[in-house]
């Protein structure tokens, strides 16, 4: 690596206004950043990614994450940043940007600190080889053709039914390398579809380390040539949809009988489930069909062990009588911030914060509207 003269590259990252792709800037730094206090906000032009009007373009980025940087190496850096945008005509204060569920979410983390709420989720996506500008192929299959049913590729090894291996073992050193809490990965039940699981994470973490992880995997597939799809139902029929499902317990779920919080956790789960579903992420509709291995999104239910269950109980916490839980509700293209906070409001904290995020994101659910007609 070249010296870079007491010098170092904040690698600026924040979430754009479709809430699931990712923009980011590079910014030279004198010296090396040891905390958040030593990077300054930023902003970028609002107006080029439909954050801002032209007329009042500024969108601020403030740092809340730092990840050491895999691919520049040294003490150069990722910055996870929160998007905001000004509140009032003289801007002297700033208001959350449409896709800055984050600040939302922490006033329900806080008021449910005390048990210490931990997240594990389970990212699956697609690998798409990009023929021109107009077509794409999923990774492995005939263009313009299906491979062999499903069945050989979930978990598989050799070159007849897995791949994309170099492109996963890259993204799984790079997440170790940058410090994301990356506990595995697999092939996935469709060809050309991969998975990888981040956590466990307390809190607001679990949303920050994703969307890392994410950016990782979108720059790895940058230098293979690859699009990465977060698209629940790329394929119709019978193939398999994609997922984020999300494991989750409090420090009561894990403590010596804690099977009785769990099944409590479980029946405010299942009064709430067209809240969840608003938030859980758009078509969703297209895989939760109660085939492919999930229930349909107009039920609930539960399950011990039944990978087809709304909320899967693991087998080991029934007989444990302590654990966690699985949504399997989620879809791949959540917002982490979203799913993480409503499960924690639902089972823990109560609805005292969930309003000012349900109007926030409906704000944000609207504006995608009117730039859609």
């Amino acid at each position: 690596m070249l010296p870079q003269k007491a010098s170092s590259v904040a690698e600026y990252i924040w979430i754009d206004e479709t809430a699931i792709n990712i923009r980011s800037k590079s910014r030279t730094l004198s010296g090396t950043v040891e905390s958040l206090s030593d990077l300054p906000d930023w902003n970028f032009d609002g107006s080029s990614t439909q954050q801002a009007s032209t007329e009042d373009s500024e969108v601020t980025i403030k740092p809340v994450a730092i990840f050491h940087d895999p691919f520049r190496g040294g003490d150069n850096i990722l910055v996870m940043c929160a998007t905001y945008v000004r509140a009032d005509e003289e801007r002297t204060k700033l208001r959350p940007a449409n896709t800055n569920f984050r600040d939302f979410s922490l006033p329900i983390f806080e008021a449910a600190e005390s048990e210490h709420p931990w997240f594990g989720i389970e990212q699956e996506y697609y690998l798409f080889e990009t023929n021109n500008a107009f077509t794409k192929t999923l990774l492995g299959w005939p263009e313009g053709g299906y491979p062999a049913k499903e069945g050989p590729y979930y978990c598989s090894v050799g070159a007849s039914a897995c791949h994309g291996r170099a492109i996963m073992d890259a993204h799984y050193r790079a997440c170790l390398a940058a410090g994301v809490n990356i506990s595995g990965t697999n092939a996935e039940v469709m060809l050309g579809q991969w998975e990888f699981q981040i956590g466990p994470c307390e809190g607001v973490t679990i949303g920050d380390h994703l969307w890392i992880a994410r950016y990782l995997l979108g720059r790895i597939g940058e230098d293979f040539g690859i699009s990465i799809s977060y698209d629940p139902k790329p394929i119709k029929g019978d193939w398999a949809g994609a997922g984020c499902h999300t494991k989750f317990s409090t420090e009561s779920m894990r403590q010596e009988g804690g099977i009785k919080e769990i099944y409590e956790a479980v029946e405010k789960l299942s009064e709430k489930q067209k809240e969840h579903m608003e938030l859980y992420g758009e078509d969703n509709e297209k895989r939760l069909t109660g085939k492919n291995e999930t229930c349909s999104i107009e039920k609930f239910t539960c399950g011990v062990g039944d990978r087809g269950a709304s909320i899967r109980i693991p087998s080991n916490v029934e007989i444990e009588k302590k654990g966690y839980i699985e949504d399997s509700r989620p879809p791949s293209n959540i917002d982490p911030y979203l799913v993480s906070s409503i499960l924690v409001s639902t089972c823990v904290a109560g609805s005292e914060h969930e309003e000012a995020l349900f109007i926030h994101f409906r704000k944000w659910k609207e504006e995608r509207k009117e730039l859609e007609s």
